[in-house]
């Protein structure tokens, strides 16, 4: 279709005032459906630009450092560094691409808790310097391979969620002291600590003991000779503005009594999700289609109230790919049916597994969904976040394309703001009023 965006991954297409979000849904899975094409990502980058903002407005005083292994698309690392904000990376190839786009290694955080020696060496030929340690092990190996480096302590925070599965890291105050000290022996500069907080907890009581202990390394670090300048706050931001607010009450008056402004000490964070997940649906066809009884679908010992059927759907993107991130977190959206139902069309119980037929790929196990059929369309919304990176998919088949938008008043007000690059400003198609557009090409809507 005409003023549609062919060139995937790397242009942004502009929508004028008359065209919506959904029209460009219905338009790509008209497509891929007419080309029996795979499923396929619609970012709406207006999102990443306006979540910048709120950061901006509640905890400027923070500097955001971008997690590249959350969503590595290239436009996604464009916008971020137009937005200047720095980067932290986990691996060699997020280093070289972020690196690639003109970032200063200054600006970039190598913050992989295991790194590889050849890595290592590899950061300290480009210039990244700053990196976390947690372990004497680490650190050793940070010694020999990387003589200018900076290091950020990583101390464990009080776990609060009572999730005893999540994979922590992070040393104690104990072991902050006989790191500090194993540092001064290597003569290795260490500038600064890091925690993290799981976007899990709740208590803003993690924040405090994290802030107390942060504290108590700074004055450890002191007693032996080390002056250092930066605190970083990790991860674990939901994207909502109130958890952000609650975040910044609970640190406010600590982080004034802690770390006055007249020590000098530069506040930062590395946000992921935050910045990516709402901004990204992705949209998936059923493949395939079995029906179970109820009965037979419900665990056993639950109550059973229903003679209905049950229906188990296949699609065509499962957690060998798209869904990666489902496979160590639950996932944060429901899905929404495409085509057009009404409101008196019966919905059955209904799980969403995708096409490996593995135990492992179940993306929805239980959900209320009207009868559908091979071919029909779902849509995931608050997809931006674990599943755009490079990854398996199952049968080789191919990655799913991104097509980007924005809108023209999104656009005018990143330009306006004077966040822009090279690269965006020669990446945009206009794209008139779908609707229209459906009229003069035969495009009828599926929604």
């Amino acid at each position: 279709m005409k003023g549609f965006i062919d060139d995937v991954d790397s242009s942004i297409g502009l929508l004028d005032e008359t065209a919506a979000f959904q029209d460009v849904i219905d338009h790509y899975i008209y497509e891929h459906t007419l080309n029996e094409k795979h499923s396929f990502f619609v970012s709406d980058l207006g999102k990443i630009v306006k979540k910048h903002n709120q950061w901006q407005n509640v905890v400027s005083h923070i500097k955001p450092f971008y997690t590249v292994k959350c969503n590595s698309s290239p436009i996604v690392l464009e916008i971020m560094a137009a937005l200047g904000t720095g980067f932290s990376c986990t691996s060699k190839n997020e280093m070289t691409t972020v690196l690639e786009l003109g970032i200063s290694p200054e600006t970039v955080i190598y913050s992989n808790p295991c790194k590889q020696a050849s890595q290592i060496k590899y950061a300290a030929k480009v210039g990244v310097n700053v990196m976390t340690c947690d372990n004497e092990s680490e650190l050793r190996k940070i010694a020999r391979n990387h003589q200018h480096a900076k290091l950020l302590l990583q101390i464990s925070t009080e776990d609060l969620t009572g999730d005893e599965g999540n994979m922590r890291f992070g040393t104690t105050l104990k072991g902050c002291r006989h790191l500090l000290e194993c540092a001064k022996e290597l003569s290795v500069q260490v500038i600064g600590v890091k925690f993290h907080v799981s976007s899990s907890c709740k208590e803003r009581q993690a924040y405090i003991h994290a802030l107390s202990d942060a504290r108590c390394v700074f004055d450890m670090a002191e007693e032996l000779g080390f002056k250092m300048n930066t605190l970083d706050i990790g991860g674990g931001f939901t994207g909502s503005e109130f958890q952000l607010e609650e975040i910044s009450l609970a640190m406010n008056t600590l982080l004034g009594i802690y770390f006055p402004e007249e020590c000098g000490i530069q506040f930062i964070a590395e946000p992921g999700s935050y910045y990516v997940s709402s901004a990204f649906t992705l949209a998936v066809k059923i493949i395939a289609k079995k029906v179970v009884d109820y009965e037979e679908y419900l665990p056993s010992g639950d109550e059973q109230t229903n003679h209905d059927p049950a229906f188990l759907y296949y699609m065509n993107d499962g957690v060998y790919g798209s869904f990666a991130s489902k496979l160590s977190e639950n996932l944060k959206t429901m899905p929404a049916v495409h085509k057009k139902c009404k409101e008196e069309d019966p919905l059955f119980v209904s799980s969403l597994w995708g096409p490996s037929c593995d135990e492992l790929d179940r993306i929805v196990d239980c959900c209320l969904l009207p009868e559908l059929n091979v071919g029909d369309w779902i849509i995931f919304e608050n997809m931006g976040a674990g599943s755009l990176n490079e990854q398996s998919t199952f049968n080789d088949s191919e990655q799913p394309p991104l097509y980007n938008i924005m809108s023209f008043s999104d656009w005018y007000e990143m330009q306006g703001a004077g966040i822009t690059s090279d690269a965006l400003t020669k990446s945009y198609i206009f794209v008139p009023s779908c609707l229209q557009q459906s009229e003069d090409d035969g495009f009828s809507s599926l929604a």
